[in-house]
């Protein structure tokens, strides 16, 4: 009831090494340098930008044993409507820290997360502004840092996971992946639109905020861009508890699309019944992590 009170265009700014295909590694220009943005281990304490002619913040958080040498993934965690990066860092308001992807992580590639502040609390992306921010922010931790410029990701809940579609329609393949957590197609847009992103859906049955079908159309977009086989997955019954999730057959191999429907209202912590665990973080860090 908590999320439900509170809940209620590429711009022409290039990255650096942006990669038009799924390809090897591509390093980005932080790499093998000393990093100066913050300190391995430290506090995470804001860091600030300017984007037509507005202070925006943002959060990174790197490994404690960060090698300058070695090319990270990167991962956008992007706070729901009336939320706050600093409420993403530190795990309260509804969230778990970073979205729970941090201590998903059990592999040798590792990631690079970045948490931004909205405008008003919020992804509106007026003519594609939050698109320029978020790129911004990007090339300034891809300039300083060592990321693996095929492997930039993003995730958010609700208004966090409209902005993540809005990121895979404008940007296209110079995003990686998206896990978009119980989202709507309009409210942050999409524009352009028309190329494929590995992409995860989650919603519940019973979303009263922000109901499922705009999920299912987020989601069957990428079905469309992917190359996959149209269908409709099953969706558990409300009432039941549990959830399901869909693997779509037929996608080109490099852009896979999973859904998954749990039966439950807006919420970026689903549990199944008698669960006392999200399987929000698992889910959506297993989804990334087979990109490599």
């Amino acid at each position: 009831m908590h999320w439900l009170l509170r809940q209620l265009a590429f711009l022409a700014f290039p990255l650096t090494g942006i990669v038009s295909e799924v390809s090897a590694a591509a390093p980005s220009t932080g790499c093998g340098k000393p990093p100066t943005l913050i300190t391995p281990g430290a506090a995470t304490t804001p860091l600030t930008l300017s984007h037509n002619n507005k202070e925006r913040q943002y959060y990174v958080k790197m490994p404690a044993d960060y090698d300058q040498n070695h090319p990270y993934r990167l991962v956008l965690t992007l706070h729901a409507l009336m939320g706050t990066a600093e409420q993403v860092t530190l795990g309260v308001g509804g969230y778990l820290p970073w979205y729970g992807l941090p201590d998903q992580m059990n592999d040798t590639v590792g990631a690079i997360y970045i948490a931004p502040d909205g405008l008003n609390n919020g992804w509106a992306n007026q003519d594609g502004e939050d698109v320029g921010f978020l790129q911004k922010a990007m090339q300034a931790v891809e300039g300083d840092l060592c990321v693996d410029q095929t492997l930039r990701f993003s995730t958010g809940f609700s208004y966090g996971a409209a902005m993540s579609y809005a990121l895979a329609c404008s940007l296209g393949k110079q995003i990686r992946a998206v896990a978009a957590l119980s989202g709507n197609p309009m409210i942050s847009g999409c524009s352009g639109g028309a190329e494929p992103v590995a992409y995860y859906g989650e919603h519940g049955v019973g979303d009263a905020v922000l109901p499922i079908a705009g999920g299912r159309e987020m989601r069957d977009r990428f079905v469309r861009n992917n190359g996959c086989a149209p269908q409709e997955p099953p969706e558990p019954a409300s009432g039941s508890g549990t959830h399901i999730k869909t693997t779509y057959a037929g996608c080109d191999p490099d852009y896979p699309v999973v859904w998954v429907a749990f039966d439950g209202d807006h919420t970026p912590q689903p549990m199944d019944r008698g669960v006392a665990a999200t399987f929000a973080a698992a889910e959506s860090w297993n989804f990334f992590s087979q990109f490599e």
